[in-house]
């Protein structure tokens, strides 16, 4: 399947379980991926999975983080963050992990870059990803445009790196999907809420967004400033 195609795959998006939804049947054989439609960390894996056109082999399990069941932390995934996988008889978390997991394991266009310095690249872009947020966030409360200014000027910067495309790494990558789901609610949150305009002096910046909006598999839920989850 083209990316274009998996990217397309129309799909009925389950509702969210809460405390007094039943436990959906545990190590079946289904892959299941449990996660939260309000959480960039696992809209992560969720872009991943729609992009390598995999709707139909993970089945989503979406909960209410507000008012989750107890049975998440119980007797799926004890940390009881979201998201996780179900597959081959074990529960595993971590957003990147899962992201590298899916395009390890599972068939699709691949979103890791064959090319050696982009493979290093992408390995510094991935690292910086804590740092990116958590500046961003330590800014809303003091002075946004000197404390966000260096982050943002450091992923223009990036996407300079290498001109074979809009992306990070040229082309579409495991970097665009660790990075979009936050850069999409920083530019709503910021320009709403705090009158910054992440893009202004950006043009790389611009074309990524714009470029990324534009793809079916990036879409997701209503944008909404809430990280309980990892």
């Amino acid at each position: 399947m083209s990316a274009a195609a998996a990217a397309t795959v129309l799909e009925n998006l389950p509702p969210s379980l809460d405390s007094t939804a039943e436990q959906p049947p545990l190590f079946d054989g289904t892959t299941r991926l449990y996660t939260a439609y309000i959480c960039p960390y696992a809209q992560r894996v969720w872009i991943t999975r729609n992009f390598k056109g995999l709707q139909n082999e993970i089945k989503l399990v979406p909960l209410n983080l507000q008012d989750r069941p107890a049975w998440y932390k119980e007797k799926v995934y004890p940390p009881n963050k979201v998201p996780a996988l179900e597959h081959n008889g074990k529960i595993t978390g971590e957003s990147l992990d899962l992201v590298k997991y899916l395009d390890a394991n599972f068939e699709g266009p691949s979103i890791t870059p064959d090319d050696p310095a982009k493979k290093q690249f992408a390995d510094e872009l991935l690292s910086y990803s804590d740092t990116f947020v958590g500046s961003v966030f330590s800014s809303f409360k003091g002075d946004v445009a000197n404390e966000v200014d260096p982050v943002f000027d450091f992923l223009e910067n990036s996407l300079s790196r290498f001109n074979d495309g809009p992306f990070f790494l040229g082309q579409f990558s495991l970097v665009d999907i660790a990075y979009i789901p936050f850069i999409e609610r920083f530019q709503v949150f910021l320009s709403e809420v705090l009158k910054y305009d992440i893009t202004e002096g950006r043009p790389k910046l611009a074309a990524l967004i714009e470029v990324l909006n534009i793809i079916p598999s990036t879409s997701y839920e209503p944008i909404t400033i809430s990280y309980s989850s990892s």
